[in-house]
């Protein structure tokens, strides 16, 4: 009864083995159960069927000024909270996620995972000191055609260093089934004469969708004089944890990676966005952004010393610095609209 009871446990975690490489489909998950039925009174097809909005050509010689910009989006306040609910979670080696919406992080980590999404380191691959990852130079990419995490293994090996961690518990091995669905599979037992789970060592584990705590955006902000407009246009996101000592203890915050966000919108426009008080009314990941429906302040402007506002300032003189970057930013527009 003991082998029957391990066996049908060893079945449920090679599913979970094999959990990362689900799909929604090119078009995000659907409110559609099965031919016929109808996840409420309409279908809801409008977002996850939307195509991209191309952004406006712009011709270096229309663009009179311009500044770069980084602001944090803090998934604590609540205003973000769209940003960072429903979480996922990793139980009994499977990979839980809603059905119909999905939070920023899981969405980024399942396309990473197809490939659809490039990961860019966020140091030099050899000399870590050099946090230049905004730069967009260090693309984590499969070497073959096609490649994904799931039939990579080299790509496999490399991608889990930005998407997950060690983990040092031992008595741990139904979090371990999601590690490698090469090594993490089904073998015939000839002994048994049936299918059982082979699990490697268990030493890492998934960031989550609870681990990520901030974004970071990398931004352009210019006055074309072509349309008369100032447009801000986000270049780049980070997510961001907590980075922790040998203790367990909070010691600062830590980039994971970067991702180009032209890349992104085509993969976050087909995602809903819950509107809580009027569900009718959701919007994209891709229209949150255009829309700036966030709350987030400044930590670095583009400067001759290159420079972020923590470097200079601490504490409330640095969110107080970031306001009077974002008063100047505004002043600035409005006095090209004076009469």
């Amino acid at each position: 009864m003991k082998t029957l009871s391990l066996l049908f446990l060893s079945s449920i975690l090679s599913i979970g083995a094999y959990g990362q490489c689900d799909d929604f489909g090119p078009r995000g998950p659907l409110g559609v159960e099965s031919a016929g039925v109808m996840n409420g009174g309409w279908l809801d097809v409008h977002i996850p069927t939307k195509k991209v909005i191309p952004y406006e050509f712009i011709r270096e010689a229309d663009v009179t000024w311009s500044q770069k910009t980084w602001r944090i989006i803090d998934l604590r306040e609540k205003f973000n909270h769209s940003l960072y609910y429903p979480l996922d979670e990793i139980e009994l080696g499977l990979w839980n996620r809603n059905s119909t919406r999905l939070s920023l992080w899981t969405i980024m980590r399942q396309h990473i995972i197809n490939g659809d999404l490039t990961l860019y380191s966020p140091f030099h691959p050899i000399w870590e000191q050099w946090t230049d990852g905004d730069q967009f130079k260090y693309p984590v990419v499969s070497k073959i055609t096609g490649g994904t995490y799931c039939n990579d293994d080299d790509f496999r090996d490399e991608i889990f260093k930005y998407l997950g961690t060690e983990y040092e518990d031992p008595f741990a091995p139904a979090v371990q089934s999601l590690l490698d669905p090469t090594f993490d599979s089904t073998r015939y037992d000839p002994v048994l004469k049936m299918m059982v789970t082979v699990y490697p060592d268990p030493d890492t584990v998934w960031f989550t969708s609870k681990d990520i705590v901030q974004y970071k955006l990398k931004e352009q902000v210019f006055f074309d004089k072509e349309r008369g407009m100032m447009e801000t246009r986000i270049i780049g996101i980070a997510p961001i944890i907590f980075s922790k000592n040998v203790n367990g203890e909070i010691t600062g915050y830590r980039e994971l990676f970067w991702l180009y966000f032209p890349e992104c919108r085509y993969v976050f426009q087909n995602y809903f966005v819950e509107n809580g008080r009027n569900s009718s009314q959701r919007m994209s990941f891709d229209d949150l952004f255009a829309k700036r429906k966030f709350q987030s302040f400044i930590v670095k402007e583009s400067n001759i010393y290159d420079r972020d506002i923590e470097s200079y300032k601490s504490g409330v003189n640095a969110l107080l610095e970031s306001g009077k970057i974002k008063s100047e930013l505004s002043q600035f527009e409005h006095d090209l609209w004076s009469f």
